[in-house]
């Protein structure tokens, strides 16, 4: 079991000491599951991607912005969760922040783009 406190704390540690400003832990793994505490240090952004079969984002601290393109899908702070889109998509941190990814890795459809 992970305390998610402890790991958020240790993971913005490491993105605030990184030159990449990030850092990432996987958290739990089951089967397709997976749950990743991903820390990002402000206007630190995670580079456009494909979309897992299903995805959600809770922001543990910070606030971050899911942009898709020139747009975003919207910007969530701590204690927030949502659903992520199914379109390619960035992750900017517009404050030092945590968020917890969860991902259904395989449903037997392939990814989003």
């Amino acid at each position: 079991m992970a305390d998610l406190t402890a790991v958020a704390a240790t993971n913005l540690d490491k993105a605030l000491a990184s030159e990449a400003g990030k850092s990432a832990a996987v958290v739990a793994r089951d089967g397709m599951l997976r749950q990743t505490v991903i820390a990002l240090r402000e206007g630190t952004r995670l580079g456009a991607h494909n979309s897992p079969p299903a995805a959600s984002l809770q922001v543990l601290v910070g606030k971050v912005r899911v942009e898709i393109g020139e747009s975003q899908q919207g910007v969530f702070s701590a204690g927030e969760i949502w659903v992520l889109t199914h379109e390619r998509h960035s992750v900017l941190a517009l404050e030092d922040a945590v968020f917890l990814l969860t991902t259904v890795t395989s449903t037997g459809e392939g990814s989003h783009s």
